[in-house]
């Protein structure tokens, strides 16, 4: 538990700065992306344009999902409960809005922020930065199957017997005792 309290502040804090920065950019690179896709399919175009809002909406919801998925299990392993993973959703959430709303007021930080939107305006980056919860999420797939793979091969008992490979001194050895059973049964 000692660890818990030392890394939870730690966890929530990059969290937020992922989820905030996150819910600045995404309508900027997705309008980069969409608008990039318009100039070779128009049709698809188009038809993304009229749903922007609803792309935002999943690409932001997948750093949400992503990171009160994995920061309960970094924090309490296999422990973690559906509660624990919704207080830290809720938690990171509630962070994202107030700090979004208090970088308002603020001005200054916000500008300093918002001042790197024209990067965001090149559609490689822009599809890089939106496909970046999806490739963490992949990666954690596979590490994690990976890893169950790994345990369930350790767990798993040998069942080749020990005695399979009988090399000749283990042979003699074993005339010899032959050999003392007899002696002993005659």
């Amino acid at each position: 538990m000692g660890k818990a309290a030392i890394l939870t502040p730690l966890y929530i804090s990059v969290a937020w700065i992922l989820i905030t920065s996150y819910q600045f950019f995404t309508q900027t690179t997705v309008t980069t992306v969409t608008t990039y896709l318009s100039t070779y399919s128009p049709t698809i175009g188009t038809y993304l344009a009229s749903k922007v809002d609803i792309i935002t909406f999943i690409h932001s919801f997948a750093w949400i999902f992503l990171l009160s998925s994995v920061i309960p299990s970094l924090l309490l392993g296999k422990e973690r409960g559906v509660l624990v993973q919704f207080g830290v959703c809720l938690t990171l959430s509630f962070l994202a809005f107030v700090i979004q709303d208090a970088l308002i007021g603020l001005g200054g930080a916000l500008d300093q922020i918002l001042g790197l939107e024209p990067l965001f305006q090149n559609p490689a980056i822009a599809a890089a930065y939106l496909s970046i919860p999806y490739l963490l999420m992949t990666g954690f797939d596979i590490r994690g199957r990976r890893k169950r793979k790994k345990e369930i091969i350790e767990t798993e008992p040998d069942d080749s017997p020990e005695d399979a490979f009988i090399t000749e001194d283990d042979f003699e050895e074993e005339e010899k005792a032959q050999e003392e059973e007899w002696i002993y049964a005659n």
